[in-house]
């Protein structure tokens, strides 16, 4: 009342020496009265003299109060009248004013200056002291209300309430502002003050009830207008317009809260549509990584496994974003919805981030194996290539040698040998025998070979097994065969003379020795195929133990020859003339000789054979030891940064603007190793080019780097993603850089396992920390609100959640419906035109497709109900 009692200090020092004040006072007061007193069907002629007796008075008040004040004395003494008048004196006082200098009997003399200082402070009290614009005094409220509703006009300038309003203009001014419609202000010119004020004053009398209470000549006639008049004259344009003023104001939350409603559904069809789109590639994805039928070739597997890395360098990185923003948009969604006191946002079934959670499991289960799978596929099928290809050498070999020998061993020949053929025959027969018995063993590797093709599912077993089959089924023919012959041969063998027991000698001696050097050509151009460098030197001991056996051979080749020489020496002397060649053996000793030279031949091939691959199994070790020193490298830095972001999440030192800064600097020295792990990732492919499937330098492997990165870039993700949150949680709810630190100081010192989330004791004990008494009832309320999915666990975002809610201020329903209210004339429905007229056209129209018709008993064709739309904002029931 401070400022009012400053006015009536003011009311006594002017003591109405202008003339023309008191004028215009007298004008002013009295329509001012009047426009209240014909409520009750009176008014004033005189305000000096209808004001005397006290009953105009004390009914004045009781219109402009809306109380009753006690009943007036009908008498009419000048006691009565001065009773009536302290009546209303002491109704006015009542109202904490405090009247200066004016008492009863100046009233009831018809004191001119009394009557309208009482009149005076009277308007102040009922008519402008409720009047406050930003916290200001009522005069500098009104004030200020009539400097912004004036702004945008040219020639206007509101500093007073005196000379600012002598031309008119600002009265023009604030009808136009409201009510464009009544005025045409483009038309009116700043030097015709007389017509401004009359068109001012003659528009608010018609159309806006507001009584004309001073003549256009007296404003401009005078050289400072009465400020208490022009006060009066704009405290009832601030009434007329403050409901207009009430449904912009009710208009402007609707607005905003309809904003916030619009944005976070635009959101939640983001979400939808991204989820739908990354659970439908994780769909199709699955079955591809989870089909593992074989193909038949090497190079059907190698395109396989080109297909796996293009899906892990290629497609998967960018879907491993998508995931982590996703994440982070729901996470920024639920923020939001928090903030503007949403329910949180349920996505519809199937696209929880818990099902895209699981989708990726899945995903990552099914890709699991799948890489060792093609390897140990391409591994599979190079051995088929190579035992396919022994089997091919060795039937080939064997089917060579028994070329002819059913023929040879049908022969009837022994009919009409002579006793030296028959002999011959028999020795030579016993010489095949033992040559067959040294076969036996590569027909068993055939068959081994045949077996292990088919325990190995090699895709052309059929025509191996037929050739197998028929290699076997001729095996036994000879076996049967051979019988037969010796049968034959043993019937006519006591016919049969000495033999020269030296041709004898050298075919027993030549027949394994010839075998012994098959068998070693045969070893000599074997294929192999090794995978380490312990493996090559195997190999090449086994050769060189090989070559150590030489000088003997050449020994047993030098005393085999010398037999046969024996022999040519004992005939030559003996004049025997021997027919042609050893009649006990094929082998001469030009196929010994010739033999021996292949295999003295094949020998230095296979030094350089092996030596060739030992060069291999080098180069092999030196990829190995080059991916093992980069991932020796690689995978302790991911560790520790990954380490290191555990400690940044938990300190969050400075600012919440310098943590993300700090977080975001880190992100990118992040994104800036990504050239290593390219580089890696080359130097695995050349690994696997190369066929190496094993590294005994390193732990690492190429998946856990991998896996190792993809989780690293996640993790700062959310971390950012958190911060952000934090931030906006903070500048919404109006938090302090103290209290978010504060905050974060008592999570962490309770936070025992620096996890960023603590149980629901350690919680308990936070919230002591910070004032809270708590029941087991309200501690279960506040779980429920912090825990929503009963985890058993607090993180510190739903922390700070749950402390912004507890020290801030949001809209509610309430709020809203009251607001829609205004809007609806306080009707309990609202129209789709007032909608319209009320709101912009696209939140009109967003109210009108959701709002349910209205359903009480004044409902008119229509109606609508925005009661229910406004709780259904706030998640109180469904829309």
């Amino acid at each position: 009342m401070g400022d009012y009692m400053a006015q009536e200090d003011d009311w006594d020092r002017d003591l109405l020496l202008d003339p023309a004040w008191e004028k215009q006072q007298r004008k002013t007061f009295t329509a001012w009265c009047n426009s209240h007193l014909r409520k009750a069907g009176t008014q004033i002629e005189n305000i000096d003299e209808d004001f005397r007796d006290g009953l105009k008075l004390m009914l004045l008040l009781e219109v402009i109060s809306g109380e009753r004040l006690p009943k007036p004395e009908r008498g009419k003494m000048r006691v009565h009248k001065i009773n009536n008048v302290n009546k209303a004196l002491d109704f006015i006082a009542s109202k904490g004013v405090k009247l200066v200098s004016i008492g009863a009997e100046e009233i009831v003399d018809g004191n001119a200056k009394m009557t309208l200082g009482m009149i005076w402070t009277i308007i102040l009290r009922f008519a402008i002291q409720d009047i406050s614009v930003e916290e200001t005094s009522a005069k500098e409220g009104l004030l200020l209300w009539c400097q912004r509703k004036t702004a945008p006009y040219k020639n206007v300038n509101v500093q007073n309430f005196h000379i600012s309003w002598k031309d008119g203009l600002a009265f023009n001014a604030l009808i136009h502002r409201h009510r464009p419609e009544l005025i045409e202000y483009d038309k009116l010119r700043k030097d015709d003050p007389v017509t401004n004020l009359n068109n001012a004053f003659e528009v608010a009398e018609k159309y806006l009830d507001i009584p004309k209470m001073l003549d256009a000549e007296d404003i401009v006639g005078t050289l400072r207008p009465d400020e208490k008049a022009i006060m009066t004259y704009v405290s009832c344009f601030y009434h007329a317009f403050s409901g207009a003023q009430k449904a912009e104001t009710a208009a402007n939350r609707i607005c905003k809260v309809l904003a916030v409603n619009q944005e976070n559904e635009h959101l939640m069809e983001d979400y939808e549509r991204l989820a739908s789109d990354l659970l439908e590639w994780i769909r199709r994805t699955i079955p591809w990584l989870e089909d593992r039928v074989p193909q038949k070739t090497i190079q059907e597997m190698q395109q396989k496994l080109e297909d796996f890395r293009d899906y892990r360098r290629v497609h998967k990185p960018p879907k491993v974003q998508e995931k982590c923003q996703l994440e982070i948009n729901f996470n920024t969604l639920q923020t939001k919805l928090r903030l503007s006191n949403r329910p949180a946002f349920m996505p519809s079934e199937g696209r929880m981030v818990s099902d895209i959670n699981n989708g990726w499991q899945h995903l990552e289960q099914a890709e699991k194996g799948y890489e060792e799978w093609l390897l140990n596929e391409i591994r599979r099928l190079e051995r088929l290539d190579h035992l396919a290809e022994k089997f091919r050498q060795k039937a080939s070999i064997h089917e060579a040698w028994t070329d002819g020998k059913e023929a040879m061993l049908k022969h009837r020949d022994y009919e009409t040998a002579t006793l030296s053929d028959i002999k011959a025959l028999i020795r030579k027969h016993e010489a095949f025998e033992s040559d067959l018995a040294a076969h036996q063993d590569r027909v068993e590797q055939i068959a081994a070979i045949a077996q292990e093709l088919n325990e190995l599912d090699y895709y052309d077993s059929h025509n191996v097994n037929t050739r197998c089959q028929k290699i076997c089924d001729q095996w036994d023919a000879l076996g049967s065969l051979t019988h037969s012959r010796r049968e034959a041969l043993e019937k006519t063998e006591k016919q049969l003379e000495t033999i020269d027991q030296l041709h004898l000698e050298y075919a027993k001696r030549a027949a394994p020795f010839n075998n012994w050097m098959e068998s070693a050509m045969e070893d000599l151009q074997d294929m192999f195929i090794v995978h380490t460098i312990e493996e090559i030197e195997g190999l090449i001991s086994a050769h060189d133990q090989f070559k150590s056996t030489l000088p003997d051979a050449d020994r047993e080749r030098e005393a085999i020859l010398a037999i046969h020489k024996e022999a040519q020496r004992i005939a030559e002397s003996n004049h025997i003339k021997l027919s042609g060649s050893n009649p006990y053996t094929t082998v001469t000793p030009q196929i010994i000789n010739s033999k021996w030279e292949k295999v003295q031949q094949l020998v230095p091939k296979r030094d350089h054979a092996l030596l060739e691959e030992q060069s291999k199994q080098q180069s092999n070790e030196h990829l190995r030891r080059q991916f093992a020193s980069q991932a020796n490298i690689v995978g302790p830095w991911i560790q520790t940064k990954m380490e290191e972001i555990g400690r940044i999440s938990i300190e969050m030192n400075g600012t919440l603007e310098d943590q993300l800064s700090h977080l975001k600097q880190y992100e990118r020295s992040i994104v800036d190793y990504k050239p290593n792990l390219d580089l890696l990732e080359q130097q695995h492919q050349l690994i696997q080019e190369a066929l190496i499937f094993d590294n005994k330098h390193t732990n690492y492997t190429m998946e856990h780097i991998r896996v190792g990165w993809e989780q690293l870039l996640t993790t700062i993700a959310r971390t950012i993603n958190e911060v952000e949150n934090q931030i906006l949680t903070r500048d919404a709810k109006g938090i302090s850089q103290e209290q978010m630190q504060e905050f974060r100081a008592s999570f962490n010192h309770f936070d025992k396992k620096q996890t960023g989330s603590m149980d629901s004791d350690d919680f308990r004990a936070l919230l002591i920390s910070t004032g809270y008494s708590l029941g087991d009832a309200e501690f279960n309320r506040i779980m429920s609100v912090v825990d929503p999915n009963h985890s058993g666990l607090v993180t510190f975002q739903a922390f700070i959640d749950f402390m912004s809610r507890e020290t801030t201020d949001t809209d509610t329903a309430d709020q809203v419906i009251a607001s829609f209210k205004v809007l609806a004339g306080d009707k309990n429905f609202i129209t789709a035109e007032e909608l319209r007229r009320e709101l912009p056209h696209d939140q009109a129209e967003y109210c009108i497709a959701r709002m349910a018709p209205y359903q009480g008993p004044d409902a008119v064709p229509g109606a609508l109900d925005y009661k229910s739309f406004s709780t259904a904002l706030y998640g109180e029931s469904d829309l």
